[in-house]
């Protein structure tokens, strides 16, 4: 495994990521937007070495947060460029062949997920677009309006708004790629139920639900997979993710 930490995509100080490359020819690409709330978190997750070593590359991005002078939705098009500098980058004669792309992102990171998946305006900014992904997974994730947005514009944050902050605003007939939908039993207050009404609106549009597939951890609180080994060394969420990827290839044939 390489790791080249610290990649600047743009001129702010929090404006950098990783990369972990697999001991490989070709591997897929798993890009991974941290949690926190926009006010925390970091890039730095131990189970991205474990998930690396089942031989997928990780790009972890970093991205502005408040209170350090960020403001929606400066999170979200540093999402975008963190995508669009691993889709430029990575998979040249530099690191190896890149056999397939995939977005992720857990609580916050999860909301920008989102937000990248279902408005488009993001990665069109860099020339990119949903058929450049080839699936998302969106863990624990905020699809109404998130609650530090409304922090920020003064609003309480318990408040359940759908609006051009939303994800669940721009989801209409346009096709997506296969999707992942994470949330657990004893999430944060209300995530369950709003999750449930992002997939009953897939399906209100007529989406293909076969490719919409839903995790639901039971027992579990809000992301603490994350943080957690399992039974035999192993960590929980590199596990998860890389049976998302499996699940992807097997049924799609995603090359």
């Amino acid at each position: 495994m390489k790791v080249f930490e610290n990649i600047k995509y743009g001129p702010a100080d929090e404006q950098a990521l990783d990369l972990y490359i697999p001991d490989a020819e070709e591997f897929p690409v798993f890009v991974y937007l941290h949690g926190g709330g926009f006010e925390n978190g970091s890039k730095k997750m131990d189970f991205i070495p474990a998930l690396c070593e089942k031989g997928v590359a990780v790009v972890s991005g970093e991205y502005r947060k408040y209170p350090n002078g960020a403001k929606y939705p400066e999170f979200l098009e540093d999402a975008a460029s963190v995508v669009a500098w691993a889709k430029k980058n990575v998979g040249g004669s530099q690191y190896g062949k890149v056999t397939h792309f995939y977005v992720g992102g857990s609580s916050a990171g999860g909301y920008a997920t989102m937000m990248l998946c279902f408005n488009p305006a993001y990665l069109a900014a860099h020339g990119l677009s949903n058929a450049d992904i080839d699936a998302y997974y969106h863990d624990a994730g905020q699809p109404t309006a998130h609650f530090n947005v409304l922090k920020e514009r003064g609003i309480d944050e318990r408040r359940i708004i759908v609006d051009e902050s939303a994800p669940l605003y721009y989801v209409d007939e346009t096709p997506y790629p296969p999707m992942e939908l994470v949330v657990s039993e004893h999430d944060i207050s209300n995530r369950y139920e709003q999750i449930q009404l992002l997939m009953g609106t897939l399906r209100h549009f007529g989406h293909d639900m076969s490719k919409v597939f839903y995790t639901y951890k039971e027992g579990w609180h809000h992301c603490k997979y994350m943080y957690e080994p399992g039974d035999h060394g192993n960590w929980i969420f590199a596990d998860m993710i890389y049976e998302f990827i499996e699940r992807m290839e097997k049924l799609y044939g995603i090359k």
